[in-house]
């Protein structure tokens, strides 16, 4: 049956207002046990993501990038927390919004931000753009635009994983939109039915596009929707990376040990319109500063300095070192060739027609 691990509605509730409760504190206090190249590698990825982010809108602004642009600013302790708990060679399945989960499982800034600005170096040869970033040497199966159309896929590549009997384990991202698709229930019931190692992971920033979650959805507790197909659930605070962290560690556990698979449910807020063309005139800046209080870039940092696992130097470090980095994409990108034309005609066909 399904773990329910937690009162969900009450915990809803209190993130939702920025509440950070007694018993956050202690969990967070003895998250800190992790070991200190883990905490930093952590709080690296995550800044390095916030500053790629933010280079990003200023190139879009700027012409550099052509097409949709879906910032991840806000949201980045999710995939952090989450994919730090999988192995190198586990799977990653994502939606639009995925610069943050490609930086995070491994694929390089250059190779990234030239996807963005379409030049053959780029990870998808500068066919993907934003939306479809892709690389295999990483196991990271791609962006895709399609609301809820990666879930099925995720579900076949844990059900390969099964097949071949690798002990591979599939995490698959999705927004809270993603579970009124009919494709998210026959995924879980597939899912369970046939035990499949995958991690179901909805990044519930409560709101699809322009339209709130209170608007679109009936019920609005997506960790218990599992219920329904007796697939294990846990409704973690998406702003805090050790949370999410370890939720994942739990989640990855059953599906080595037990081929399950599990939903997790993250609750998080993106600080950015929903793409870089959205004004974001749905909500209010008040209810913008409210989330941001709880930035999880600036609430990891001060944890880690009152932690003394870092200083405010070593911080200063680390942004010097991700400044340099992102300006090296930007020029990689700018200086990297276009396509060549012929490239139209390949990776169409699995066996190219002559």
């Amino acid at each position: 049956m399904s773990s329910q691990t937690t009162d969900r509605r009450q915990n809803a509730s209190a993130t939702a207002t920025g509440v950070i409760d007694e018993e956050k504190t202690r969990d967070q206090a003895g998250a800190l046990k992790e070991d200190r190249e883990t905490l930093v590698k952590l709080f690296h990825q995550m800044l390095l993501i916030r500053r790629f982010e933010e280079k990003c809108a200023e190139s879009y602004s700027l012409g550099k990038i052509g097409g949709f642009c879906h910032l991840y600013i806000g949201q980045e302790a999710v995939a952090v927390g989450a994919i730090s708990a999988l192995r190198p060679d586990d799977y990653v399945i994502t939606s639009y919004r995925e610069h943050g989960q490609a930086l995070a499982k491994g694929i390089s800034a250059d190779a990234i931000m030239a996807e963005l600005y379409g030049k053959a170096t780029g990870c998808s040869h500068g066919k993907g753009g934003s939306m479809h970033l892709f690389d295999r040497e990483v196991n990271f199966m791609g962006g895709h635009a399609i609301v809820g159309g990666q879930i099925p896929l995720a579900t076949g590549v844990a059900f390969a994983a099964k097949y071949r009997e690798t002990d591979q384990v599939t995490a698959c991202f999705f927004g809270e939109a993603a579970v009124n698709q009919g494709a998210f229930h026959e995924s879980l019931n597939m899912a369970q039915l046939w035990k499949l190692p995958c991690i179901y992971i909805c990044e519930n920033n409560m709101y699809g596009m322009g339209t709130s979650l209170e608007r679109a959805m009936s019920f609005q507790d997506v960790a218990q929707k599992s219920c329904a197909y007796e697939v294990a659930s846990e409704f973690v605070d998406g702003m805090d990376v050790l949370k999410m962290r370890h939720a994942t560690q739990r989640a990855v556990k059953r599906a080595r040990e037990q081929s399950l698979p599990t939903l997790i449910e993250a609750r998080t807020y993106r600080y950015m319109g929903h793409s870089m063309s959205d004004p974001g005139n749905y909500r209010t800046r008040a209810e913008i500063e409210k989330y941001q209080e709880r930035d999880p870039v600036k609430t990891f940092a001060r944890t880690l300095i009152d932690a003394g696992v870092m200083t405010d130097a070593d911080i200063a470090d680390f942004e010097a070192q991700i400044k340099e980095e992102v300006e090296h994409a930007v020029r990689f990108a700018d200086e990297s060739p276009e396509p060549e034309t012929s490239e139209l005609f390949t990776n169409i066909y699995a066996n190219p027609i002559d």
